[in-house]
């Protein structure tokens, strides 16, 4: 099946970011202080106060071609015309091409959507959030604090696709290729992936940490 998407284009202020990628309904924060983007936001706050995160991928020494548009929730002047701004994710994008360089990148963008699941997801999702829990409890004893999720946690399969995309740390280019992933099963088979493996090191380490406690008493 073709990545489903809708035919509405716009022209969308571009905000590269290294090493930082945006999902749709995440917060997103950012200390504004480049003169540039000073620009862009003061511009976008008297339009609709929107505009794409895309992250910058260093390797290539340019911006991914997909991204996330941030909606400016709230947002506060510094004395030094710096701005503190407080973003919502919404709507994915693909980058088509490039309208304007300067002072900041402006895109014409068209929205992307995830293709209709073929499937019940919430199965999936279950076991997803199962292996998540699995995970938080390993790091709790690892740690010897308590760490709990969130009540907010979403169930929803694509919200919690999202959300748990989102909270992977340290691992943006993961983090972009799921952004990119026009398939929520897949997506979610991805994180199942990914939370496996970090269980299973998880678990070794508590196995390793028992014995040794054990031995030391």
């Amino acid at each position: 099946m073709a990545p489903s998407s809708s035919i509405a284009v716009r022209e969308l202020p571009i905000f590269p970011l290294p090493e930082v990628v945006l999902f749709p309904g995440r917060p997103l924060p950012l200390h504004v202080f480049e003169f540039r983007y000073r620009i862009m936001m003061n511009t976008v706050l008297e339009s609709d106060r929107r505009f794409g995160v895309v992250m910058w991928d260093q390797a290539q020494g340019k911006p991914a071609s997909v991204g996330c548009c941030a909606e400016i929730i709230q947002f506060q002047r510094l004395p030094d015309d710096r701005m503190k701004i407080r973003t919502l994710g919404q709507q994915r994008f693909r980058v088509l091409e490039y309208v304007r360089e300067k002072p900041y990148r402006v895109g014409l963008v068209e929205w992307i959507e995830d293709n209709p699941p073929e499937q019940n997801l919430k199965p999936l999702a279950e076991d997803v959030s199962q292996l998540l829990q699995d995970v938080v409890r390993l790091s709790a004893k690892l740690t010897g604090e308590p760490i709990e999720l969130p009540d907010t946690m979403p169930q929803l399969p694509l919200e919690l696709s999202y959300w748990i995309a989102s909270n992977l740390y340290g691992v943006a280019e993961e983090q972009q290729a799921l952004l990119e992933i026009q398939d929520t099963a897949a997506r979610l088979e991805r994180e199942a992936e990914i939370l496996t493996s970090t269980r299973n090191h998880l678990a070794a380490r508590t196995v390793l940490k028992d014995t040794l406690d054990d031995t030391l008493q």
